[in-house]
């Protein structure tokens, strides 16, 4: 099935005049659920649809946990999650602290046999 896209238009204020360009982006044909996704998983293996929603919801549980203790979490045909820090500077090292954290975020990478499956998509514009 097609990736569907619109054109989007966006406006470039740093040139001047400021000019609109259009650029491409995608529409989402809906959402998926995790009972659904437990659902497929069920339906092309030997575990119960209720085995596999278990599964799922203990991998988050754990990548949750393993992240928060500092371990980047490599699945081979998924990818890679790890923890990036959001702060503030300082004028040097030495007054770095807790104080200069703000935040953290959970960064991910697709696992190369992900990025090859989405290099086989194709596209269908919408009007």
């Amino acid at each position: 099935m097609a990736i569907k896209f619109k054109m989007v238009p966006k406006q470039n204020n740093i040139s001047s005049p400021p000019e609109i360009k259009y650029y491409p982006c995608a529409v989402s044909q809906g959402e998926i659920t995790l009972d659904d996704l437990a659902r497929i998983i069920a339906s092309r293996s030997t575990i119960s649809r209720a085995d596999c929603y278990g599964v799922i919801m203990a991998l988050s549980e754990v990548i949750g946990q393993q992240l928060k203790e500092g371990r980047i979490v490599k699945i081979d045909d998924l990818g890679t999650f790890s923890i990036t820090l959001q702060g503030s500077a300082a004028e040097s090292p030495a007054p770095l602290g807790k104080i200069n954290i703000k935040g953290a975020k959970i960064n991910y990478k697709p696992s190369k046999e992900l990025k090859k499956n989405i290099k086989q998509v194709s596209y269908n514009r919408i009007r």
